[in-house]
Parts: C-alpha cells; structure tokens; sequence
C-alpha cells in the first residue's frame, strides 16, 4: 500500500472518530437521566410481589412513594412543638420545587396530621408522592424524586431546625433521593478518578509523556461509541440502565480498552525493532494482536449477554449495556489508537523511542530481568509450581461458604451517613420499625378475616387490618380485599424477609390464592431470583468461555485447563474477600447479587490474561516447539499483561469513590480477583501447568504431535 493511501486512511479514521466522539460526548452526560433505580420494575411479572403490585395498584388511583418527615425531641414534643409542626405541614403542599412546580403537584393525597410516638418523644409526618412521576426531569436533570426531599429538607432547616427539634426526611423516597446524591458522581468523579489512575500508571508504564494519551483518548472515544448506542435504547426501554450498571459500564470500557490498547502498542513497539517502516510494523503487529483482542472481547461480551437470562431487570439490563460497552472498547482500540499511532509515527514513544536493532523480548528468557527469571522458574520446575500454586488457591477458596450474600438493608447501603438513614434508625425507637412500609397482603374477601387473624400471630408481625380506617370497611376490587401488615422489625431488613417467608408459608395453609407483597417482599423475591441466576447463569458462562477457548486455541485440553484455573482463582477471591469483608470492614453483608457480578467480571476478564498468554504460547510453539514456546510467551508478555491487570484493577478500584456498599465490595473484589489472575494464575499456574503436559496441551489439534 502507498504511503498516501495510509496517510488518507489514517486521516478519514480519526475525522470519523471525531465526530463520533461529537456526538457520544453528550450522550454520556445524559446517561443519568434514563436510569432506573426501582427494584419493583427489576422482578419478573411471575414474582409474587409483582402481581401484589400490579392487583394492588387497582386498589388506589396512582402508585406512591412516601416520605416520611420524623420530628423528635429527647425531652418531649411540647404544645409550641405541636403548633409549629401543624403550620409547618400546612406548608408543605406549597413548597416550590422549581421550574414553576409545587410539590402539591406530586401529591396523590392529602398529608393527614403528624401520628404520635407512644413515648411522647416523636411527630411522624407521611408526604404521599406520585411514584410514577418520581423520574420527571424539572430543571438541570433534577428529578422530583430528589427535589421533594431536598425543598421538605430546605424548609425544615428554615423553619423547625432553629426551634431546636431534630428532624429527619427518610422512608422510601429520602432514601432513593440520598442515592440520587450518592450517584451524582457517577458522570464526574468517577470517570475523573479512573482516567487519572489510567494515567498515572500509563506514565509509569510507557514512561512517555505522549503515548498515555492517545490510550485516554482511545478510552474517551470508546465510551462515546457505547454511549451513543445505550443512550437512545435505555430511554425508549429496550434495555433497563441503573445507576450501578452506568458506574459499571464507565470502569469496563475504560478498563477494557487501556488492556487492548496496551497489547496492541506492545507488539507494535516490538515490531518497530524490526522494521524500518512504522505502516509494515503495524500491519504485522494489528494482524498479530487482533485474534487475542477480538477473542477477549468476544468472551466477555458473550459472558455478560449471558446476564440475559436473568429473571433480575437490573441483572439483564447490565448485560447488553455492559456488552455495547466491550464492543466500543474494541473498535476503538482496533482502529481509533492504530490511526493516532501511525499519525505521530515512532515520536509517540518519546523519549524511549524504539530504533530498527532487531533487539527482542524472547531473547530474555532464564536471563536476569523478572519476567526472564520467572519463566526460568517454570521451566526448571514447572510441576513444584503449580502444585505449590494451586494448594495456595485452595487454601483461600476454603473460606468461599463464609461470604455473606443475603442482602442488607437500606441503610446499609450506604457507607457515610445519610440524613434518611440515621432517620430511618430514629423512627424504630419511636414507631413500629415497618411503620409505614407495610407488607401488603392481596386476599379473597371471604378469607380476610382469617388473613389477619393468621399474620398477628405469625413472629414479627405487629398488626394487621384490612382497613384503611377504624370503622371504615375495606374496599373491595375484583372480589378482593388488600390487607395491610405493619412488620416490628425495619421493613428493609433481612430479618424482615425472614418474617414474610415466614407469612407466606402460613397463609399458603389458609388459601393458595393469597399473595404477599409490598417493599419486604420485593426483596424477598429479588433474593430468590438472584440464588436462581447463580444456578442457571454460572454453568452457562462457563460453557460459553470453553467454546470460545476451545475455538480459539483449536485445543480441548488447552480450554480445559484455562477455565479450571480461572475457576480456582475465582473461588479464592470469594474466599479472601469473605475474610476481609467480615473481620476487617466489618461490613454487615452482601446484596445477594454480589457474586453473580463477581464471578462475570473475574472469570469473564479475568479469562482475557490467559488468551493474550496462551496465543502467544501457541504462536511461538509453532516454530521453537510447547515448552520452549511457553517460557517465551511468559517471558515476552509478562510485563504488558501484569501492566494491564494493574490498570483494570485500578480503573474498578475508582468505584470505591462512590460511597455505596455494593459498588465498594465489587471494586475489592475485580481489583483484587484481576491481581491475582495476573500475577499468579496467569505468571505461574497455567504456564507451569501447561509445560507439565508438554505438547499435550494441544491436544486434539496438530501441535500435540509436534516435538516439546
């Protein structure tokens, strides 16, 4: 090819870079805006808690979302407490919201007056809001679901605050609003944070001022491309975005594109010792680097499409949007960054310019430097190692049965302090802990009586009435009646979802047609389907990273070998993370969800690490012969492969930034889970392992009859 016709090439890829990179911009920015956060709109419409939702919603004329306003004072609420209370939720319908809105505009009914503690001690105030307008957008991407809560919490620092009294805005909707808050730098922080740490590192790695940011700008562009894709489908519904999977998807890309590129500029540098021409050293090095690439990106693609098949909407949803994600990552990275290298030629590597010597990595095998001394290792003694290695992995994995995944509670969720959180632990001392999240319990007419008899004797159940007033009869729809159960323990809690398993199997003796829902039951059933996917979606991943090894390494033994290994490093992450999060964050649990993530992200990358190496291996055993092809392949990928570890395990260590428990646990558990995959499984267990069998390894393929 001439030079002009590159040089036309290079310049019409990176205009179309630009303009895609014009347009995604904004839809990353928007991201925040389509998101769903309602666990109700996750569960499959067979769940029990859903048909509740759906039969109960005939019961009232909109679906709510309440937030309760709990005023307290140590001594006792006194008359001038009462008073001003009263004028202050006479105010409350008024209150403006901004862009010309009240909140009266969101209300479905009349705020009735503050209930009393039985103590004395405390008002509670409910504010019943339009959960079907919750997400609408009032002013600078400010939903009303934030907004109520923070004009309720403006007011009361105006005008309650000063008279002394502590007052709390918590329930369902203080709680979603603080997550609102706690997501908030999803598009700024985070993002910041992970290309900051990306860029660190890539200066210490290339030791070159320049070629880090072409890697940034291969990573910007390649969530652009995502971006604009997943924007337009979330807001139209075909797929379900939250804010964990947007936090999510921004690590993936980053994380996925920096590991190809870094392969991708490794060859490349490698291949520039050998020729004089900057377009035949790409030309060898993208052919030699887009089967591994284009395998691990296809493997982790696939693992996470095989979320589709959970019941979860929050698990399905993150399959295809974590997938468009991979996908962006991998066209970037496959021309977007060979365009920019080729436009600055062998400059971008500056000062450690690479020169026409033929000086090659493969010459360092058993030689002094690391990785030369580390594939010397394996080769004197190869089966010592993995033995030695896999006795380590066993050892952490035996901790796996102690990691606690049965979910927590709200207010666990969070790890600052949050006014709805501290509220919500204020309200159990002076109320019921399930007052005003009741369990709703949909009945035939003729077995009411006997529903409520049946839930006040069940253990946690502290009333129960089918009506919505003393005196008032219950509503009938349907030839139906919606009794409510207040819980005496907080409604979000596992102990809650204890007590309505608990219910459920009571009232199954009275009529099967009885079903229970309400907020505990949601998460009841979001528990029972999330064990579901563990079963279902864990055998189907495997099997889908086995066939594409097997496809790729053209070697069943090969495929075997790798998806055990990636499996033992998987459980003994589990295990070490079991350890650190019980004894030394203390913290309370797990979302049940938790290990499902893990397993996708650690077995479904992690497996990536492997394929660069085995490749490699398979590519250098075709002329030097297995054993001699796997100390070259370690030596000559061990410093680009460990480099990309470390950048993925810091770019989903930038999740720990957001202060949310579920986000900090998945980012121990990649970072860490990555490390060890790269330092330890991928440097010593299966390269060990594989020079053990030999020429085996290949087996079924024309390499295993070919000499050791």
């Amino acid at each position: 090819m001439k030079r002009w016709m590159w040089r036309t090439g290079i310049a019409a890829v990176l205009i179309i870079w630009l303009v895609l990179g014009s347009l995604g911009g904004p839809a990353v920015g928007k991201l925040s805006e389509v998101q769903q956060n309602d666990n109700a709109n996750f569960l499959p419409k067979q769940a029990e808690s859903t048909q509740v939702a759906n039969e109960g919603a005939k019961f009232t004329d909109s679906k709510t979302l309440p937030y309760f306003v709990l005023v307290e004072r140590d001594s006792g609420i006194t008359a001038a407490d009462r008073a001003k209370v009263a004028a202050f939720v006479a105010k409350i319908p008024a209150l403006d919201l901004g862009a010309g809105k009240k909140l009266s505009d969101y209300l479905v009914a009349p705020i009735g007056p503050p209930v009393p503690s039985k103590d004395g001690k405390a008002l509670l105030i409910t504010v019943q809001t339009n959960s079907d307008r919750a997400d609408e957008v009032i002013k600078q991407g400010e939903t009303a679901l934030y907004a109520v809560a923070d004009s309720l919490r403006t007011d009361i620092k105006q005008d309650l605050t000063p008279t002394g009294l502590q007052v709390y805005v918590t329930g369902p909707g203080g709680v979603f609003a603080d997550f609102v808050v706690a997501f908030s730098g999803i598009d700024g922080i985070l993002l910041g944070v992970a290309l900051a740490v990306v860029f660190v590192i890539l200066l210490i790695v290339y030791r070159s001022p320049i070629l880090p940011i072409a890697v940034l700008l291969t990573a910007v562009f390649g969530l652009a491309l995502a971006a604009l894709v997943v924007y337009p489908l979330a807001k139209h519904g075909v797929l379900q975005l939250n804010g964990q999977s947007q936090g999510i998807l921004f690590i993936l890309v980053v994380g996925a594109s920096t590991d190809y590129a870094l392969l991708l500029v490794s060859r490349y540098k490698e291949e520039l010792h050998d020729y004089e021409s900057k377009y035949q050293a790409m030309r060898v090095a993208w052919r030699a680097s887009i089967e591994p690439i284009a395998a691990s990106a296809a493997t982790v693609i696939l693992g996470l499409l095989c979320l589709l098949l959970s019941q979860l909407g929050s698990t399905k949803g993150l399959g295809p949007v974590g997938a468009l994600g991979i996908a962006g990552a991998f066209v970037a990275a496959m021309t977007f960054l060979p365009a920019i290298l080729l436009a600055f030629g062998r400059r971008i590597f500056w000062p450690a310019i690479p020169r026409l010597d033929h000086v090659h990595t493969r010459d360092q095998v058993g030689g002094r430097r690391l990785w030369g001394r580390i594939s010397g290792l394996v080769g004197r003694r190869a089966r010592r190692v993995w033995v030695v290695t896999a006795l380590a992995l066993l050892a952490c994995a035996a901790f796996l049965p102690t990691f606690k995944a049965s979910g927590t509670s709200q207010e666990d969720l969070f790890l600052n302090k949050v006014e709805s959180v501290t509220g919500q632990e204020q309200l159990g001392k002076h109320f019921d802990a399930g007052a005003g999240t009741p369990v709703e319990i949909l009945t035939p007419v003729a077995k009411a009586d006997q529903v409520v008899q049946t839930a006040t004797k069940v253990n946690g159940v502290g009333a129960a009435s089918a009506s919505a007033a003393p005196g008032v009869p219950p509503k009938v729809v349907d030839g139906k009646v919606l009794v409510q159960a207040t819980l005496t323990v907080p409604a979000d809690s596992p102990d809650a979802t204890q007590v309505v398993k608990h219910l459920r199997s009571e009232l199954d003796k009275v009529s099967p047609d009885i079903l229970v829902g309400g907020n505990t039951a949601i998460n009841l059933d979001v528990l029972d389907a999330s064990q579901r996917d563990l079963r279902v979606i864990i055998p189907t991943i495997l099997a889908v990273i086995f066939v594409v090894l097997m496809l790729l390494l053209r070697s069943l033994v090969a495929a075997v070998l790798l998806v055990i290994a990636n499996v033992l490093s998987f459980g003994a992450t589990i295990g070490v993370s079991a350890l650190v999060f019980n004894h030394l964050f203390d913290f309370p649990g797990a979302d049940p969800g938790i290990p499902l993530y893990a397993f996708v992200f650690l077995v479904a990358l992690g497996i990536d690490y492997s394929i660069f190496l085995m490749t490699r291996v398979r590519e250098e055993s075709h002329t030097e012969g297995t054993r001699p092809g796997i100390l070259i392949g370690l030596a000559v990928t061990g410093g680009v492969i460990t480099s990309a570890g470390v950048v993925l395990a810091a770019t989903f260590s930038a999740l720990a930034v957001l202060p949310i428990l579920f986000l900090a646990q998945i980012a121990f558990m990649v970072a860490f889970g990555v490390l060890l995959d790269t330092t330890v499984v991928r440097s010593l267990l299966a390269p060990s392992l594989a020079h053990d069998l030999g020429r085996r390894v290949w087996w079924p393929s024309k390499l295993s009859r070919a000499g050791d």
